[in-house]
């Protein structure tokens, strides 16, 4: 059996293809169809009809977003097949890329997933905003947009962006330098989305107006932070002291991000996470809001999402066979007691 998508612009067709068919292939993998260019448009053919509806459904997605303009790279096709493939049918219907701004090279900057989408809308309408997922979700990087379009459009005086300075098996004694050569490095994610957006010229004239302010978590201490819009990144590294210190530290016209990845944290093991312990304290507080964000909002290359599918297939796994062991008391016995 087989079916046409219809569209009438080569130029389209090429793009939903994908560069040398790549697109095509990924559909094909996924339901067991064939895709080819038809006169019409794109033929599809497959030996039953769930997969060849599908595929059809991803191809016509994907033809409406690049009629409109929207570029279709390789995640947002994988995205939308995996949708498919999974049977996230509102995910895929309801899909569309929301734009948050442009960056230094006039290129739109837009959420790519309906996670990311929702994440967007969140810190636009709460004041305090915490998003937790893995790498690759664009976490900060969203959130670095959102504040630059903030201060492009006025409505905040500065961008404060701040992180834990917190060891992953090196040590900040052994680096070179006084200690800014020490922490830049803990920065350099925060430094890289800044320039990016609004351009190496424009952020260093801004830094030195001290209208962008990049430093550790350690120098937020004693401060109010008035009319600013507030990053702290990387806060499954901070610990719940340091938590409720940066988030008392909010003044009035702020708008607060906090990011973090739970399952990346780098504390000392006796030493409990402070977004984890965040995230059980606030929930319901108003106007504050928590977005989850998994795998399915990674917008690295495809490997990367099969990578965190592969490590949380195993934590599962993992935290099953925990339950299951029998307790022991400290001779090693297992526990009678009842």
């Amino acid at each position: 059996m087989e079916q046409v998508v219809r569209i009438d612009n080569s130029k389209v067709v090429q793009e939903v293809l994908g560069s040398v068919n790549r697109n095509a292939r990924t559909i094909e993998r996924h339901f067991n169809v064939e895709i080819e260019p038809d006169a019409a448009g794109i033929r599809v053919s497959a030996s039953r009809l769930p997969d060849l509806t599908k595929a059809v459904n991803v191809l016509e997605k994907l033809s409406n977003l690049s009629a409109e303009g929207i570029p279709i790279s390789d995640q947002l096709s994988s995205y939308l097949t995996d949708a498919a493939a999974n049977e996230r049918e509102a995910e895929l219907v309801g899909y569309h890329p929301g734009w948050v701004c442009l960056n230094a090279k006039g290129k739109p900057v837009m959420s790519k997933t309906q996670g990311q989408a929702n994440y967007v809308s969140q810190m636009r309408k709460h004041p305090v905003t915490f998003a937790i997922g893995p790498a690759g979700t664009g976490k900060t990087y969203l959130a670095v947009a959102l504040a630059v379009q903030a201060f492009r459009k006025h409505e905040v005086d500065r961008i404060i962006l701040t992180r834990p300075a917190v060891e992953a098996g090196e040590r900040l004694g052994f680096l070179p330098g006084d200690l800014q050569n020490k922490v830049d490095p803990y920065m350099r994610p925060l430094y890289d989305a800044l320039q990016d957006l609004m351009g190496t010229e424009q952020y260093i004239k801004n830094l030195e107006k001290s209208l962008i302010e990049v430093s550790p978590l350690a120098y937020m201490r004693g401060r109010t932070l008035d009319n600013s819009f507030i990053i702290l990144d990387e806060a499954q590294n901070t610990t719940p002291e340091q938590m409720k210190m940066f988030l008392t530290r909010i003044g009035f016209d702020s708008k607060v991000v906090v990011t973090g990845d739970v399952t990346q944290v780098d504390l000392p093991r006796q030493i409990r996470s402070g977004l984890m312990e965040a995230k059980r304290i606030l929930k319901g507080v108003d106007d504050l809001a928590f977005v989850e964000l998994t795998a399915r909002d990674v917008v690295r290359n495809p490997i990367v999402q099969r990578i965190i599918q592969a490590y949380e297939k195993h934590d599962q796994q993992s935290q099953v066979r925990s339950e299951r062991r029998p307790s022991t008391t400290k001779r090693g016995h297992r526990d009678k007691r009842n």
